[in-house]
């Protein structure tokens, strides 16, 4: 709908302008209707008006002056004149005024509506020049930006049509070489917390602040990566200086911080990709030196060290030992030390293999004791996810030890309890016993009750039947004597009750997936 203003002393003809022009069916509405000009004025200043519909002879300040001020408020502003004067001087006057039609009274409702429906034909043109000129301006900063990716990622710069349209572009021949690529990555601090709009909102503003400093930096050629990653071509000189200009004025009015990542130095762009490739590597490198900071490609180029796996089942195991008996102290030693290993791998695949391996040995040794990782996090496994999310190795370090201290605060309390202290007594009565033949009545004639009501007992109160505990605790011991150079399998099976060695075999596989003698190789 287009916006119209009425202008006319003559009360008759601007009622009749109102009630018989069908300004609906035009696209168009009547925003106001006034007597004279300086009513009109107020109109102006209250509504965006496309289409001013004036008589020229009014008193006070006549239609001509009414519409050199519309003109000046909005220069796009479309004037149609009514008057019962014809004399050349207002009509010459109309014309200066570049009025698209001078209507006379008594007027004619067929030649107004035309007047009318040539107006909105060149309003309808005018959008759509805006919008093809809009959607060419928006385009200009995404081909640029496509241009020096393709150098960054490697596009062949011997293709001279490609290197005339990048050198004209973004004014490489005017930088002064060497240059390096800056990779710079939004850090979003509370990715556990905050919801993904207002991440992306929080985004949006910082690579506009961020463009908008680039833009005002000089000769800086930049390509947006992603919603956290922009690309940056900067002169060697002094560029920690620059990084740190454009930051202060990209964070403004923002909590939050950006860990920037510097490649080589090059002479030519043949090498851009090199240098490319090394920033993404440094910025990457957040993961072992941490976030909010500027990363040499050096820092993070040493090769990557390896982990000792006999070190990490020590601490899995020591680990577990102090989730246990609830040592606090001993588990954050623990972590410390699986951790401390990691400082010197320099490879994000790596570390998240390790969380998963620690977090299989967690479950597995909790299965072992009859318990649930899962239900005693409260959490579903594809929440787990998380932690392929988390920016540094601190960030996943945190997040497991809260979690670990949470496993151990809720067998603490399960422990602590009258019912477990009972079910405990059994549970040692049964390993004390355990390479004999073990039936319920045995443990029941050693606490004094029926067998019946005993195990009525260890179902209420474990959970278990006997002979499902009993199964999980010769099975749980039979994994501590695997890791036991030199035992023989079969003298395994005989210490934790089983004479018949296939059925030792068959009741591991079915508990642990794997059978013995695949356990063992797997753990050594």
């Amino acid at each position: 709908m287009y916006n119209v203003l009425l202008v006319d002393d003559e009360e008759l003809d601007l009622e009749g302008m109102k009630q018989f022009i069908p300004w609906t069916e035009l696209g168009m509405e009547v925003k106001g209707s006034v007597n004279n000009a300086l009513s009109a004025c107020e109109v102006l200043d209250q509504h965006a008006i496309d289409i001013l519909v004036s008589d020229v002879n009014m008193p006070y300040m006549s239609g001509l002056e009414l519409a050199r001020i519309a003109l000046q408020r909005k220069p796009n502003i479309r004037i149609i004149f009514v008057s019962g004067f014809q004399e050349f001087s207002y009509v010459q006057q109309a014309l200066s005024l570049k009025a698209y039609n001078y209507v006379l009274k008594p007027m004619d409702d067929n030649e107004l509506i035309a007047s009318l429906m040539k107006v909105k034909r060149d309003l309808d043109e005018d959008i759509k020049h805006r919008e093809v000129e809009e959607a060419y301006q928006n385009m200009i900063p995404i081909a640029k930006s496509d241009l020096l990716l393709r150098l960054f990622e490697g596009e062949d710069p011997s293709d001279r049509d490609f290197m005339s349209k990048l050198t004209k572009t973004h004014e490489l021949h005017r930088m002064k070489w060497p240059v390096r690529v800056a990779v710079m990555e939004l850090d979003l601090l509370s990715r556990t917390d905050d919801n993904d709009r207002s991440r992306l909102e929080v985004s949006r503003v910082f690579l506009k602040q961020l463009h908008e400093a680039v833009s005002a930096g000089g000769i800086i050629p930049y390509c947006k990566l992603n919603t956290q990653r922009i690309a940056l071509l900067l002169e060697a000189d002094g560029i920690e200086a620059k990084i740190a200009k454009l930051l202060d004025s990209a964070q403004r009015r923002l909590n939050l911080t950006v860990t920037t990542g510097l490649g080589a130095p090059v002479h030519v762009p043949e090498r851009l990709h090199e240098s490319y490739a090394q920033a993404i590597q440094a910025v990457e490198g957040k993961m072992f030196l941490g976030k909010g900071a500027i990363i040499n490609y050096e820092e993070v180029s040493a090769e990557p060290g390896m982990l000792d796996s006999r070190m990490l089942d020590a601490h899995m195991n020591a680990l577990m030992k102090a989730v246990k008996e609830y040592e606090l102290v001993q588990i954050y030693d623990e972590f410390e030390g699986l951790f401390r290993s990691l400082t010197s791998l320099r490879s994000k695949f790596t570390v998240h293999n390790l969380t998963n391996y620690i977090i299989w040995k967690l479950d597995q040794h909790l299965s072992a004791m009859n318990e649930d990782l899962f239900e005693l996090l409260g959490i579903d496994i594809r929440n787990l996810d998380i932690l392929l999310q988390f920016e540094t190795v601190n960030d996943i370090r945190r997040w497991l030890l809260y979690r670990v201290f949470e496993i151990s605060e809720k067998l603490h309390q399960k422990n602590s309890t009258k019912d477990s202290k009972f079910i405990r007594n059994v549970m040692k009565t049964i390993k004390d016993r355990m390479s004999e033949n073990i039936t319920l009545k045995d443990i029941a004639q050693h606490f004094s009750f029926s067998p019946s009501y005993l195990g009525f007992l260890i179902k209420e109160k474990s959970g278990h039947t006997f002979n499902e505990l009993l199964v999980q605790l010769r099975m749980e011991r039979a994994c501590e004597l695997l890791k036991t150079p030199g035992m023989k399998i079969y003298e395994i099976a005989d210490q934790v009750g089983y004479r018949y060695l296939p059925y030792f075999s068959r009741q591991f596989k079915e508990k642990f997936g794997m059978t013995p003698l695949e356990y063992r190789k797997r753990e050594q």
